[in-house]
């Protein structure tokens, strides 16, 4: 079962890239997303938490999203990933920032307009 959750998240780490890709300008890119955000899949999948590990990643990811491309990049890379893994309880996506002490100008879902994000 747990090889199944990493080839999902695999699959989701390269259609970051794809997605990624017109926006190379940006200093984020999926890889380093999915790096921030992994330690918060068993939170969003009904575990306990967020953990320390997941808090720190979320933080840094906000604070690396210094540009709109990079917070449009990291949107999208958050919906490809949100849409890729199944179980994910996105009422914890929503709520995963806030608990983490993090402002973002979008919901972590599969169905954010992340091009209106500036």
């Amino acid at each position: 079962m747990a090889s199944s959750a990493f080839v999902k998240l695999a699959c989701a780490l390269v259609m970051c890239f794809v997605v990624a890709a017109p926006l190379a300008e940006a200093a984020i890119n999926c890889g380093l997303v999915s790096g921030k955000v992994g330690p918060c899949i068993s939170f969003l999948k009904g575990g306990p938490g967020p953990s320390g590990p997941c808090c720190a990643g979320i933080k840094s990811l906000n604070q690396a999203a210094a540009t709109p491309a990079d917070r449009k990049t990291a949107c999208n890379c958050l919906k490809t990933a949100s849409r890729a893994i199944s179980g994910i309880n996105y009422g914890k996506a929503a709520s995963l920032p806030g608990m983490c002490g993090v402002k973002i100008p979008y919901a972590i879902s599969p169905n954010t307009n992340c091009n209106a994000i500036h």
